[in-house]
C-alpha cells in the first residue's frame, strides 16, 4: 500500500519517513541536530518547492517533525512558548495543504513535550494533519500515525522502536511501499537523539 510521506509520533519518540513515486532521488541529511530532507546528487533538477525541506526541528520545548516548509513555523511558534496545539494547529492552518496536483496534506507532529504544557496531554506528544476537507490536532498518548495518503487521519501504530535509530530504521522498513529516507528523534525536552536512515 502506498501512502506517501508519514510521521509516528509517540510521547518520547517519532519518526518521519519519505515514501516517494514521483520525486524518490532523496536523501535525509543530519545539520546540528535539524535534519533536512534534500535532492541526492543524481537527483534531475525541479522547481518544485515541496521536495526539500527541514523534517526535524529541535527546541527546548519539544521536537518537531514534518513532511514540509511548516515545520519551521511551528518550531519557532513552540520555541517562543506557543502552547503544543496551537504551535501545531496554526502554521498547518495558514499554510494550508500542499498546492500541487494532489492537494497533498501537510502532517507534523510534536515529540517529548515540556511537562508545562498541557494541551499536549500528560504523555506530551501531539500530531496534526492539514487536508482540503479538514484540520485535526490531537493530543498523542500511544504511539500514532498519520499519513499524507490512504491514512489521513491520526490512527494508532504499532511501534515497537523506543529510540531515535530504532524508530527511523522501523519506518523505513514498514512494509508501505516506496520508501525513500527517513528520521527519527527521541528524548524529553532539551534532550534529544536523531538519526538517519539513507539507503
Amino acid at each position: 500500500m502506498y501512502v506517501g510521506r508519514f510521521v509516528v509520533v509517540a510521547p518520547e519518540v517519532g519518526a518521519y519517513r519519505v515514501s516517494s513515486r514521483s520525486f524518490p532521488n532523496r536523501k535525509a541529511v543530519d545539520r546540528d541536530g535539524t535534519i533536512t530532507v534534500a535532492p541526492t546528487a543524481d537527483a534531475p533538477e525541479t522547481d518544485n518547492p515541496y521536495i526539500s525541506y527541514n523534517a526535524v526541528r529541535l527546541t527546548d520545548r519539544g521536537a518537531v517533525i514534518g513532511n514540509g516548509s511548516h515545520v519551521d513555523p511551528i518550531a519557532e511558534k513552540l520555541a517562543l512558548g506557543t502552547p503544543a496545539r496551537d504551535a501545531l494547529a496554526e502554521p498547518l492552518k495558514a499554510l494550508d495543504f500542499e498546492k500541487d496536483d494532489y492537494d497533498t496534506p501537510r502532517i507534523a507532529g510534536i515529540v517529548g513535550v515540556s511537562e508545562d504544557d498541557p494541551t499536549a496531554g500528560e504523555a506530551g506528544a501531539a500530531i496534526g494533519i492539514v487536508r482540503r476537507d479538514a484540520l485535526v490536532v490531537e493530543a498523542v498518548e500511544e504511539p500514532t500515525l498519520v499519513a499524507t495518503y490512504e491514512r489521513d487521519d491520526p490512527v494508532p501504530f504499532d511501534l515497537g522502536a523506543n529510540d531515535a535509530a530504532g524508530a527511523a530504521r522501523e519506518l523505513y522498513d514498514h512494509e508501505f511501499e516506496h520508501a525513500v529516507c527517513a528520521a527519527g528523534v527521541s528524548g524529553s525536552a532539551g534532550d534529544y537523539e536523531t538519526a538517519i536512515v539513507n539507503e
